[in-house]
């Protein structure tokens, strides 16, 4: 019966490439889960490019969630493979342009390549990497290294060479399988037994290399002989009656070996070691180490300092083992110690290579006391540093699509709505034309700016998140508005956030994730929770019923709301307590989603705007990241890492590295009279970063200028050479206040 149902398993199809395939090497493991009617590949659904690993390595299927893999395929079921023609092609090309989707198997059969590594990107076989003909590369044919038949001097998908020898050929076959069996710690060049540039080098062609001990490691009893302790005490005179074989664990006869070479033992009775804690070193060893410069002088001075016991006779230590070192006071709280207004010149391109004083920088590693609630904040900073990278570069690609020709718009900040729907109205209008936005004032004078543009479509955003069309405190989802509806007000709403992003303007970023996940999964596979429900009336409806604690209560909470739930179609009679679970998601789908489907659609058809919704329900958690939460907040950091500093030849690079970012670190500090917000709308006229980024890059120029000049139509800030840091705040200060209350003074009148 068991075998029967091993074989039902395996003739299981996957749900993302359907095939029944079995085979770990090759496709990843095959793992079932029954509570979903769920079959999958590992490496299918390692490589979608829909779906992120929230979960830990021991949750899911390594951190891929069922839920999340269920999603998967619902977007998946959308796409066609550009292969086999059928659907359920969960893979992209990460090419900006090509728009080639397939499963896993058909991309391996077709050549396509999938690296395994960051963030597991693909490339089909149009745009795949490719290795270069060296100069000291023969022609003709030689012998595969690994299996010794011949190959053909010419680099292609099936013919690898190393980065690090000359005429060292390899079929990827081979390859493969090596990488398999070394893994991660033991597979290298089989040449010249490089590491490092080897297994760069063949990740980025496509080859996995496992993260697992190799496959000799792993056999049962492999080095048994290695784990043989040395059980021997070697003092003049041993106290033991038992013999210097003699060996108790935890007690006073277990034998302590010398903590350097573990050749040399001695009992902890025969020693004046105290405790097993201490550390023991043969006579061999402390004869080294004191020839070694003195340094074991030095160290053996440190530990007198300490309070613990010492005694020569036996070479007793108490410093730890120099695999551990001890950590000074306070060094948990000094991850990184440097000299005021100084920060890490990494974060600056065109100043990454300055020549610092290494005495300027003391630092301390911080890994071994990082907790892992920090570590695990800083994973999740670092997957939404990648999604916004992601997101970025996708909008950057849909703007390739807009021309030169103007579409003007000629708004009114009073009101912003009703001039904004007229624009968009126009029969002229089109999304793809470059928006020019001109402000009328009272008096029917145009008034523009750099930022009018930016400026507009950020009005433009809050109006929508505080408009009737949805409903919700912070994470909102569509309301129904029957007017709205009649006017195709919601078709505009996601027309102009569609418009918004593309064309450089800010993200909504007040979605809820109920109404994100129906725009990318559809409405009938996303399941509403009570924080979607903005109406008090049916909310209280809902706590009721699902606090009904016996049935006849919740037969009482049903009858007291029977009226309601009769004009919504979810009356029914209840015959057990657990029938409350059911009524209320009916309650929560119909109010949620039901109730306002002919907005829904007519708000996914304006986000269809220049292929947006496309482009989000191929990249979901790359689009979150932006329409469901908010920007992050602007710091020093931030803006360290987004403005790169060029300086004058011969200029003191340093210096004009530390006024800038001593600069960002006190106006972040509240020290300065500006804000970080007035130092970019100082530099670009903007005052949060758009999600499709800058263009060109911002940057910061150091000049022989008397005052700071804000170049906000290229993103450039020119700042003074001063000779002193006060000299350079107070010039940044007067510079950045004066043009925002001219900008200011020029838009109120």
């Amino acid at each position: 019966m068991s075998d029967n149902i091993t074989i039902c398993l395996q003739n299981l199809t996957c749900e993302f490439c359907q095939r029944t395939d079995d085979c770990p090497d090759k496709y990843g493991e095959k793992r079932t889960y029954e509570d979903y009617n769920l079959t999958v590949h590992y490496y299918c659904v390692l490589m979608s490019s829909g779906i992120w690993q929230r979960g830990e390595d021991e949750e899911g299927f390594y951190g891929f969630l069922p839920e999340d893999i269920q999603k998967e395929i619902n977007r998946a079921g959308r796409l066609k493979c550009s292969i086999c023609k059928k659907k359920g092609a969960s893979i992209g090309c990460v090419s900006s342009k090509c728009k080639r989707s397939y499963h896993f198997p058909c991309g391996v059969e077709r050549g396509c390549i999938f690296q395994f590594k960051d963030t597991f990107p693909s490339y089909c076989w149009k745009h795949r990497p490719t290795q270069k003909r060296r100069p000291y590369n023969s022609k003709g044919s030689s012998q595969c290294t690994i299996c010794l038949e011949l190959v053909e001097h010419a680099p292609s998908y099936n013919i690898l060479t190393t980065p690090c020898c000359k005429n060292a050929w390899f079929h990827r076959n081979c390859l493969q399988c090596q990488a398999l069996s070394a893994g991660v710690f033991f597979f290298r060049c089989p040449v010249c037994n490089n590491k490092e540039k080897f297994q760069h080098e063949m990740l980025r062609m496509g080859i996995h290399i496992p993260e697992k001990d190799a496959s000799w490691e792993l056999e049962e009893n492999a080095y048994q002989e290695l784990l043989q302790c040395y059980q021997h005490c070697d003092v003049k005179r041993c106290l033991c009656q038992h013999g210097r074989d003699y060996s108790e664990p935890d007690s006073k006869w277990e034998i302590k070996r010398c903590q350097y070479c573990g050749s040399r033992g001695i009992h902890l009775a025969c020693s004046s070691l105290t405790s097993w804690e201490q550390n023991w070193e043969c006579i061999e060893c402390r004869t080294i180490l004191a020839k070694s410069d003195g340094n074991c002088q030095n160290r053996r001075k440190r530990s007198l300092s300490m309070p613990e016991k010492t005694d020569t006779g036996d070479g007793l230590r108490e410093d730890p083992s120099p695999k551990c070192p001890r950590q000074s006071p306070g060094s948990h709280l000094s991850f990184l110690i440097r000299t005021p207004k100084m920060i890490c010149s990494n974060a600056f391109t065109q100043c990454s290579q300055l020549d610092l004083s290494c005495t300027d920088n003391r630092l301390i590693s911080p890994s071994p006391l990082i907790s892992p609630s920090v570590r695990s904040l800083s994973l999740r900073k670092s997957q939404l540093r990648v999604q916004k990278t992601e997101v970025s570069n996708i909008l950057r690609e849909l703007k390739s699509q807009i021309n030169i020709k103007p579409a003007r718009l000629n708004i009114n900040r009073q009101d912003i709505w009703d001039s904004a729907l007229k624009g968009f109205r126009k029969r002229s209008f089109n999304p793809a034309n470059n928006i020019e936005v001109k402000y009328i004032n009272s008096k029917t004078q145009m008034d523009s700016c750099h930022s009018s543009k930016e400026d507009f479509f950020l009005l433009l955003m809050l109006h929508l998140q505080n408009s009737s069309l949805f409903e919700g405190s912070f994470s909102k989802n569509l309301s129904f508005d029957s007017q709205a509806l009649k006017d195709n007000l919601y078709y505009e709403a996601g027309r102009m956030i569609a418009v918004s992003l593309v064309h450089g303007g800010p993200s909504p970023g007040f979605f809820s994730k109920t109404l994100f996940n129906c725009l990318v999964y559809d409405t009938e596979n996303v399941k509403p929770t009570v924080e979607d429900v903005a109406d008090v009336d049916v909310l209280l409806t809902v706590e009721k019923i699902k606090s009904a604690t016996t049935l006849s209560s919740l037969e009482s909470a049903v009858s007291d709301c029977s009226e309601y739930l009769a004009t919504i179609g979810c009356l029914k009679p209840v015959t057990a307590l657990c029938d409350k679970d059911s009524l209320v998601d009916e309650i929560l789908n119909y109010h949620v989603i039901k109730r306002t489907l002919l907005p829904f659609k007519s708000f996914e058809q304006g986000l269809k705007t220049l292929g947006v919704l496309e482009k989000m329900q191929m990249s979901p958690d790359a689009f979150y990241s932006i329409l469901c939460q908010k920007p992050e907040e602007l710091s020093a950091k931030l803006l360290g890492d987004l403005f790169t500093v060029h300086c004058l030849q011969g200029a003191d690079k340093a210096r004009c590295l530390d006024f800038w970012m001593g600069y960002l670190q006190e106006t972040e500090g509240g020290e300065s009279a500006v804000t970080l917000e007035d130092i970019l709308v100082f530099a670009t006229g903007i005052r949060n970063i758009p999600p499709i980024g800058f263009d060109p890059e911002p940057s910061v120029k150091f000049l022989h200028i008397k005052y700071p000049i804000g170049k906000r139509h290229c993103n450039c800030v020119e700042l003074p050479l001063t000779k002193s840091y006060d000299q350079f705040k107070r010039t940044l200060d007067f510079s950045i206040r004066t043009t925002l209350v001219t900008t200011m003074d020029s838009k109120t009148k």
